[in-house]
């Protein structure tokens, strides 16, 4: 790995940005500016409504291949050039996406988005973080992460105007805000990309054996479950599911993008001053009460309160779980593959979990509190991996008697 100390520090924040806009377009975007458009499709007949919703999975399906094919696709190329096609691809789907030519070419293109966004979650950080002093990864990896609750916010924010001109004109609009960053952040990824990833594919790749590591694959896993419906469905909860019409739902996602916003620098502060490992378990109890609480709330000043909290969790968890990775593995290289093979645990249950939603929401009727319950189940799961973790490695007590004597 290249040594950091000659990096100057006005360039340090080059690749940050770099970092931040791509994260910003492939998740932040991609996948959030999703949301707010739901009832706005069903309501101009692009799509059904069972559609909208699996179109909204299919997002999820291609972060799962994403996650996969990321790291092969730096080794033939580079960390570079693959962010950089990957930034492209987002763009080209948003403009695609403009025009409804059918359900199957909509999932194509919203699949795609899913892929890119995969594959740079799981190379971003190894790009970026090699050339920032250990003293400033902390909140470089926050600033990184950062993109995704901008992006969530912009959604919020940047929407509701481009939807009074025309959802073609709204695609149209996120295209050219891609479009713009993809350019900006072009030549500020890092100029030793493509060594670092000729080193990492010849390195032996080490399966981690800290059971801790594999807990953290369960935690992250279940985590993606319980984050899926609010994700998903909070716009349409409020807009349809409450009768609080498309204005309210919107100004319930800027809460919500205001939490994605605070999220990742507050979680990842919060790692640096307890430790990852009981920051993932305050944030887990935190979590699972907002979720449950969501199923049974209907005042706006509730809906804004948990909007916030709910919205730190999806970008929060990242820079969180990257630290538990670093905390439990001390080689470069062994993190890089604990980090792709946590964010492939994540994916798959993220998609999972997005059409066994999609599924139920339809076949309940449209029963959004009964998806919030079964999320916050999940997130009570995470918590509770823990505790069996910790008795199936307690001694037992005749072991520990004899122990003392």
């Amino acid at each position: 790995m290249h040594s950091t100390s000659t990096t100057p520090r006005s360039a340090i924040w080059l690749p940050i940005f770099a970092g931040l806009s791509a994260s910003l377009v492939s998740i932040g975007l991609a996948r959030f500016a999703y949301t707010p458009l739901i009832p706005s499709l069903i309501q101009a007949h692009w799509f059904s409504a069972s559609d909208v919703v699996y179109l909204g999975a299919a997002n999820l399906v291609g972060y799962l291949i994403g996650a996969l094919i990321g790291r092969p696709l730096a080794n033939r190329t580079s960390n570079k050039t693959a962010l950089r096609l990957m930034m492209l691809a987002v763009t080209l789907s948003f403009f695609a996406c403009g025009f409804p030519l059918s359900v199957s070419w909509f999932f194509g293109w919203r699949l795609l988005s899913g892929v890119a966004g995969g594959a740079i979650m799981v190379l971003v950080a190894a790009t970026v973080l090699p050339h920032v002093p250990a003293s400033r990864r902390g909140l470089a990896s926050g600033a990184i992460f950062l993109g995704i609750g901008l992006g969530i916010a912009g959604s919020g924010t940047i929407v509701p105007p481009l939807l009074s001109l025309g959802l073609q004109q709204t695609w149209f609009g996120l295209g050219l805000l891609s479009l713009l960053l993809t350019a900006t952040s072009w030549f500020g990824w890092p100029k030793e990309a493509h060594h670092q990833a000729v080193a990492v594919s010849t390195e032996k790749t080490t399966t981690p054996t800290d059971p801790g590591v594999y807990l953290l694959f369960a935690q992250y896993a279940f985590m993606a479950a319980g984050l899926v419906p609010a994700m998903v469905f909070l716009v349409d909860y409020v807009a349809r599911g409450l009768g609080a019409g498309p204005h309210i739902g919107a100004l319930i996602w800027v809460m919500y993008g205001l939490g994605a916003i605070i999220g990742p620098v507050s979680y990842g502060f919060l790692a640096d001053q307890l430790g990852a490992k009981l920051s993932i378990r305050l944030v887990l109890v935190v979590q699972a009460i907002a979720v449950g609480l969501l199923s049974i709330s209907s005042s706006f000043t509730a809906l804004a309160v948990l909007a916030v909290i709910l919205g730190s969790f999806p970008p929060g968890i990242v820079p969180l779980a990257l630290a538990r990775v670093h905390e439990l593995l001390p080689n470069h290289h062994q993190q890089q593959i604990a980090w792709s093979r946590a964010t492939v645990s994540f994916a798959t249950f993220q998609a999972i979990a997005g059409f066994a939603y999609s599924a139920l929401f339809n076949a309940s009727g449209g029963q959004h509190g009964l998806l919030f319950v079964i999320a916050a189940g999940a997130i009570v799961v995470a918590l509770l991996l823990e505790q069996a973790m910790r008795l199936l490695n307690r001694p037992p007590v005749g072991a520990s008697l004899l122990a003392k004597t």
